[in-house]
Protein backbone atom coordinates (compact mmCIF):
# COMPACT_ATOMS: atom_id res chain seq x y z
CA UNK A 1 0.00 0.00 0.00
CA UNK A 2 1.51 3.36 -1.04
CA UNK A 3 -1.04 5.96 0.35
CA UNK A 4 -3.47 6.20 2.89
CA UNK A 5 -5.60 9.01 3.76
CA UNK A 6 -7.75 9.42 6.89
CA UNK A 7 -10.52 11.71 7.91
CA UNK A 8 -10.33 11.30 12.04
CA UNK A 9 -13.06 12.62 14.10
CA UNK A 10 -14.22 14.78 11.80
CA UNK A 11 -17.92 13.88 11.27
CA UNK A 12 -20.25 12.69 14.24
CA UNK A 13 -21.74 10.17 11.87
CA UNK A 14 -18.19 8.89 10.52
CA UNK A 15 -15.73 9.13 12.84
CA UNK A 16 -13.30 7.52 10.88
CA UNK A 17 -13.02 7.47 7.13
CA UNK A 18 -10.11 6.15 5.65
CA UNK A 19 -9.25 5.97 1.87
CA UNK A 20 -6.32 3.81 0.64
CA UNK A 21 -4.71 2.47 -2.61
CA UNK A 22 -2.61 -0.45 -2.42
CA UNK A 23 0.54 -0.12 -4.87
CA UNK A 24 2.58 -3.30 -5.93
CA UNK A 25 4.47 -6.12 -7.81
CA UNK A 26 0.99 -7.71 -9.97
CA UNK A 27 2.01 -11.03 -10.07
CA UNK A 28 2.44 -11.00 -5.89
CA UNK A 29 -0.63 -13.56 -4.99
CA UNK A 30 -2.74 -12.08 -3.01
CA UNK A 31 -6.42 -12.55 -2.05
CA UNK A 32 -9.70 -10.07 -2.11
CA UNK A 33 -11.54 -8.76 0.60
CA UNK A 34 -13.17 -11.26 2.76
CA UNK A 35 -13.56 -12.76 6.28
CA UNK A 36 -10.80 -15.03 7.45
CA UNK A 37 -11.71 -17.89 8.44
CA UNK A 38 -8.53 -18.45 10.74
CA UNK A 39 -8.76 -15.15 13.00
CA UNK A 40 -10.70 -12.49 13.34
CA UNK A 41 -10.50 -10.52 10.38
CA UNK A 42 -11.83 -8.73 7.93
CA UNK A 43 -9.27 -7.86 4.91
CA UNK A 44 -7.84 -8.69 2.05
CA UNK A 45 -4.64 -11.19 2.50
CA UNK A 46 -0.97 -11.42 1.28
CA UNK A 47 -0.99 -15.12 0.17
CA UNK A 48 2.80 -14.95 0.30
CA UNK A 49 3.49 -13.80 4.03
CA UNK A 50 -0.06 -14.04 5.31
CA UNK A 51 -0.69 -10.44 6.44
CA UNK A 52 -2.51 -7.91 5.37
CA UNK A 53 -2.49 -4.07 4.81
CA UNK A 54 -5.00 -3.11 5.89
CA UNK A 55 -8.05 -4.96 7.74
CA UNK A 56 -10.64 -4.44 10.87
CA UNK A 57 -11.26 -6.97 13.33
CA UNK A 58 -14.36 -9.20 12.51
CA UNK A 59 -15.25 -12.41 13.88
CA UNK A 60 -17.72 -14.76 12.58
CA UNK A 61 -20.68 -15.72 14.95
CA UNK A 62 -23.16 -17.99 14.51
CA UNK A 63 -26.10 -15.89 12.57
CA UNK A 64 -24.20 -12.46 12.82
CA UNK A 65 -20.70 -10.87 13.01
CA UNK A 66 -18.95 -9.54 16.11
CA UNK A 67 -16.70 -6.24 15.63
CA UNK A 68 -14.83 -4.45 18.37
CA UNK A 69 -14.16 -1.49 16.32
CA UNK A 70 -9.82 -2.12 15.78
CA UNK A 71 -8.89 -1.53 12.85
CA UNK A 72 -5.07 -0.88 11.32
CA UNK A 73 -3.01 -0.41 8.16
CA UNK A 74 0.47 -0.21 6.83
CA UNK A 75 2.49 1.14 4.19
CA UNK A 76 6.29 0.12 3.15
CA UNK A 77 8.85 3.40 3.98
CA UNK A 78 10.75 4.19 0.71
CA UNK A 79 13.98 5.39 1.32
CA UNK A 80 16.40 3.28 -0.63
CA UNK A 81 17.33 0.31 2.13
CA UNK A 82 16.03 -3.35 0.72
CA UNK A 83 14.30 -5.53 2.90
CA UNK A 84 16.61 -8.46 4.31
CA UNK A 85 15.48 -11.78 4.15
CA UNK A 86 15.49 -12.25 8.05
CA UNK A 87 12.92 -9.29 8.97
CA UNK A 88 9.31 -10.40 9.67
CA UNK A 89 6.59 -8.97 7.26
CA UNK A 90 5.01 -5.75 7.92
CA UNK A 91 1.37 -7.27 7.43
CA UNK A 92 1.80 -9.18 10.38
CA UNK A 93 1.90 -5.99 12.50
CA UNK A 94 -2.15 -5.13 11.27
CA UNK A 95 -2.72 -9.01 11.78
CA UNK A 96 -1.53 -8.62 15.47
CA UNK A 97 -2.62 -5.57 16.22
CA UNK A 98 -6.57 -6.83 15.35
CA UNK A 99 -6.31 -9.93 17.02
CA UNK A 100 -4.94 -8.33 20.06
CA UNK A 101 -5.96 -6.35 23.07
CA UNK A 102 -3.77 -3.44 23.42
CA UNK A 103 -4.64 0.28 22.85
CA UNK A 104 -3.30 1.11 19.93
CA UNK A 105 -0.57 3.41 21.42
CA UNK A 106 0.37 0.58 23.89
CA UNK A 107 1.03 -1.16 20.99
CA UNK A 108 2.70 1.09 19.21
CA UNK A 109 5.03 1.19 21.81
CA UNK A 110 5.33 -2.89 22.18
CA UNK A 111 7.13 -3.22 18.67
CA UNK A 112 10.26 -4.45 18.26
CA UNK A 113 10.94 -1.88 15.79
CA UNK A 114 14.21 -3.28 14.59
CA UNK A 115 12.50 -6.86 13.60
CA UNK A 116 10.77 -5.09 10.43
CA UNK A 117 11.77 -3.33 6.92
CA UNK A 118 11.21 0.49 6.85
CA UNK A 119 7.04 0.81 7.75
CA UNK A 120 4.47 3.42 8.69
CA UNK A 121 1.95 2.04 10.83
CA UNK A 122 -1.69 3.53 11.51
CA UNK A 123 -3.88 1.65 14.28
CA UNK A 124 -7.27 2.94 16.10
CA UNK A 125 -9.68 1.68 17.73
CA UNK A 126 -13.06 3.58 18.33
CA UNK A 127 -11.70 5.99 20.78
CA UNK A 128 -7.85 6.54 19.84
CA UNK A 129 -5.34 6.34 16.05
CA UNK A 130 -1.87 6.07 16.80
CA UNK A 131 1.02 6.65 13.60
CA UNK A 132 4.18 4.67 13.98
CA UNK A 133 7.03 4.07 12.17
CA UNK A 134 10.39 2.45 12.34
CA UNK A 135 12.76 5.48 11.15
CA UNK A 136 12.38 7.84 13.66
CA UNK A 137 8.74 8.46 14.63
CA UNK A 138 7.84 7.33 17.88
CA UNK A 139 4.25 6.59 18.43
CA UNK A 140 2.12 9.87 18.01
CA UNK A 141 -1.68 9.82 18.45
CA UNK A 142 -3.81 11.65 15.53
CA UNK A 143 -5.17 14.75 16.26
CA UNK A 144 -8.75 15.32 14.72
CA UNK A 145 -8.05 16.41 11.67
CA UNK A 146 -7.49 14.98 7.48
CA UNK A 147 -4.02 13.04 7.07
CA UNK A 148 -2.74 11.93 3.90
CA UNK A 149 0.27 9.56 4.66
CA UNK A 150 2.61 7.51 1.77
CA UNK A 151 6.23 5.96 1.73
CA UNK A 152 7.52 8.83 3.79
CA UNK A 153 7.38 10.59 7.12
CA UNK A 154 3.72 11.19 8.12
CA UNK A 155 4.49 15.37 8.10
CA UNK A 156 6.20 14.78 4.54
CA UNK A 157 4.72 16.92 1.95
CA UNK A 158 5.05 15.16 -1.58
CA UNK A 159 2.91 15.88 -4.26
CA UNK A 160 0.65 12.76 -4.08
CA UNK A 161 -0.27 13.35 -0.44
CA UNK A 162 -0.73 16.86 -0.97
CA UNK A 163 -2.74 16.67 -4.53
CA UNK A 164 -5.00 13.89 -2.23
CA UNK A 165 -4.88 16.19 0.20
CA UNK A 166 -6.48 18.99 -1.77
CA UNK A 167 -8.96 17.16 -3.53
CA UNK A 168 -10.61 15.61 -0.75
CA UNK A 169 -11.20 18.92 0.90
CA UNK A 170 -12.56 20.16 -1.96
CA UNK A 171 -14.41 17.43 -3.58
CA UNK A 172 -15.31 14.97 -0.96
CA UNK A 173 -15.03 16.24 2.33
CA UNK A 174 -18.12 18.44 1.77
CA UNK A 175 -20.15 15.56 0.52
CA UNK A 176 -20.01 13.22 3.70
CA UNK A 177 -20.50 17.02 5.89
CA UNK A 178 -23.73 17.55 3.64
CA UNK A 179 -24.72 13.34 3.63
CA UNK A 180 -22.51 10.62 5.27
CA UNK A 181 -24.76 7.84 3.21
CA UNK A 182 -21.96 6.03 1.67
CA UNK A 183 -23.79 5.94 -1.99
CA UNK A 184 -23.75 9.86 -1.64
CA UNK A 185 -19.98 10.35 -1.15
CA UNK A 186 -18.13 6.83 -2.05
CA UNK A 187 -18.41 7.37 -5.80
CA UNK A 188 -16.43 10.59 -5.56
CA UNK A 189 -13.85 8.65 -3.17
CA UNK A 190 -13.23 6.14 -5.39
CA UNK A 191 -12.69 8.65 -8.50
CA UNK A 192 -10.10 10.97 -6.22
CA UNK A 193 -7.92 7.76 -5.87
CA UNK A 194 -7.74 7.25 -9.12
CA UNK A 195 -5.90 10.62 -10.02
CA UNK A 196 -3.24 9.56 -11.76
CA UNK A 197 -1.53 12.76 -12.43
CA UNK A 198 2.52 12.86 -12.56
CA UNK A 199 4.65 15.20 -9.93
CA UNK A 200 6.83 17.58 -12.33
CA UNK A 201 10.24 16.68 -12.10
CA UNK A 202 11.26 19.71 -9.79
CA UNK A 203 8.37 18.76 -7.15
CA UNK A 204 9.39 14.71 -6.41
CA UNK A 205 10.77 13.33 -3.38
CA UNK A 206 14.20 12.34 -3.01
CA UNK A 207 14.29 8.47 -2.10
CA UNK A 208 17.50 6.97 -3.44
CA UNK A 209 15.44 5.98 -6.35
CA UNK A 210 15.99 8.08 -10.17
CA UNK A 211 14.31 10.46 -11.24
CA UNK A 212 11.96 8.32 -13.90
CA UNK A 213 11.08 5.79 -11.03
CA UNK A 214 10.02 8.20 -8.93
CA UNK A 215 8.19 9.92 -11.06
CA UNK A 216 6.32 6.82 -12.68
CA UNK A 217 5.30 6.34 -8.53
CA UNK A 218 4.38 9.93 -8.16
CA UNK A 219 0.93 10.01 -8.74
CA UNK A 220 -1.76 8.99 -6.51
CA UNK A 221 -2.85 5.70 -8.38
CA UNK A 222 -0.30 4.28 -10.25
CA UNK A 223 -1.21 3.00 -13.71
CA UNK A 224 0.79 -0.72 -14.54
CA UNK A 225 4.06 -0.52 -15.48
CA UNK A 226 6.97 -2.65 -16.65
CA UNK A 227 8.95 -1.55 -13.28
CA UNK A 228 12.32 -3.72 -12.36
CA UNK A 229 11.52 -5.22 -15.52
CA UNK A 230 12.86 -2.68 -18.23
CA UNK A 231 13.45 -4.91 -20.93
CA UNK A 232 9.69 -6.09 -21.28
CA UNK A 233 6.94 -4.14 -21.96
CA UNK A 234 4.40 -6.19 -19.96
CA UNK A 235 2.81 -4.61 -16.74
CA UNK A 236 5.00 -5.69 -13.67
CA UNK A 237 3.43 -3.05 -11.09
CA UNK A 238 1.05 -0.55 -9.99
CA UNK A 239 -2.45 0.25 -7.68
CA UNK A 240 -4.06 -3.02 -7.47
CA UNK A 241 -6.73 -2.21 -5.15
CA UNK A 242 -8.27 0.55 -3.61
CA UNK A 243 -10.19 0.84 -0.06
CA UNK A 244 -12.59 3.00 2.14
CA UNK A 245 -12.77 1.97 5.31
CA UNK A 246 -14.94 3.51 7.73
CA UNK A 247 -16.56 3.74 11.43
CA UNK A 248 -19.81 4.66 11.78
CA UNK A 249 -21.99 5.21 14.52
CA UNK A 250 -24.98 3.19 15.15
CA UNK A 251 -27.92 5.09 14.99
CA UNK A 252 -29.96 2.73 16.80
CA UNK A 253 -27.07 2.86 19.41
CA UNK A 254 -25.16 5.74 21.17
CA UNK A 255 -22.44 3.01 22.50
CA UNK A 256 -21.92 1.06 19.08
CA UNK A 257 -19.44 1.77 16.22
CA UNK A 258 -19.88 -0.39 13.14
CA UNK A 259 -16.83 -0.57 10.80
CA UNK A 260 -17.08 -0.53 7.26
CA UNK A 261 -14.61 -1.89 4.40
CA UNK A 262 -15.16 -2.15 0.51
CA UNK A 263 -12.46 -2.32 -1.87
CA UNK A 264 -12.50 -2.26 -5.85
CA UNK A 265 -9.50 -4.66 -6.96
CA UNK A 266 -7.95 -2.61 -10.46
CA UNK A 267 -7.99 -5.05 -13.42
CA UNK A 268 -4.28 -4.84 -14.36
CA UNK A 269 -3.63 -7.15 -17.36
CA UNK A 270 -1.34 -9.15 -14.91
CA UNK A 271 -3.80 -9.17 -12.43
CA UNK A 272 -7.00 -10.03 -14.28
CA UNK A 273 -10.12 -10.71 -11.70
Amino acid sequence: MCIVAIAWQLFDELPLVLLSNRDEFLQRPTEPLHQWSDQPIYAGRDKQSGGTWLGIHQEKKIGFFEQNGRWAAVLNFRDGVQASSDERSRGALVTEFLTGDLSPMDFARSINLQDYAGFNLIIGDTAQAVIVNNRGHAPTPLHAGLHVISNGQPEDSWFKTERLRGRLRQEVLPLIAEDSSPKYWQEAAFNVLSDNTKAPVDQLPETGMSTEIEQTLSSVYIEPVAFGNAETSKPTYGTRTQSILTLRQNRASDKQILAELISHKCNHPANPK
